[in-house]
């Protein structure tokens, strides 16, 4: 049985509960509504990851790449950022080595 005709058994077992059957109190019992959110829930996850195109038994490598790829874009966009600061830094220095230069007058330090 798939899970879709799984669903429809227990939404219609609950429907018996409630309607009136002999002895019901009028609410479906608990353990049915829990079977029934269960099955509910199951089916719709189901539904969204094979719309999303990870319902197949590759999916879990693909999304392991993805999260390796993810990490790796990361780590550059870290590395570029270090090194542009890195850089800015170096260059400001350099500017400020030549500004102390020109201001003490030592203009052949430059050459």
């Amino acid at each position: 049985m798939d899970e879709e005709q799984a669903l429809a058994r227990l939404i219609a077992l609950a429907g018996t509960s409630v309607s009136g059957a002999p002895g019901a109190s009028g609410a479906p019992d608990a353990a049915l509504l829990r079977a029934v959110i269960e099955e509910a829930s199951e089916l719709g996850a189901r539904r969204a990851l094979a719309r999303l195109g990870l319902a197949d038994e590759a999916a879990r490598d693909d999304v392991s790449d993805l999260r390796q790829l993810l990490g790796a874009w990361r780590d550059a966009k870290q590395s570029a950022w270090k090194a542009a600061v890195d850089w800015a830094v170096r260059g400001a220095l350099a500017l400020l080595v030549v500004g102390l230069a020109m201001r003490l007058g030592l203009p052949g330090l430059l050459k």
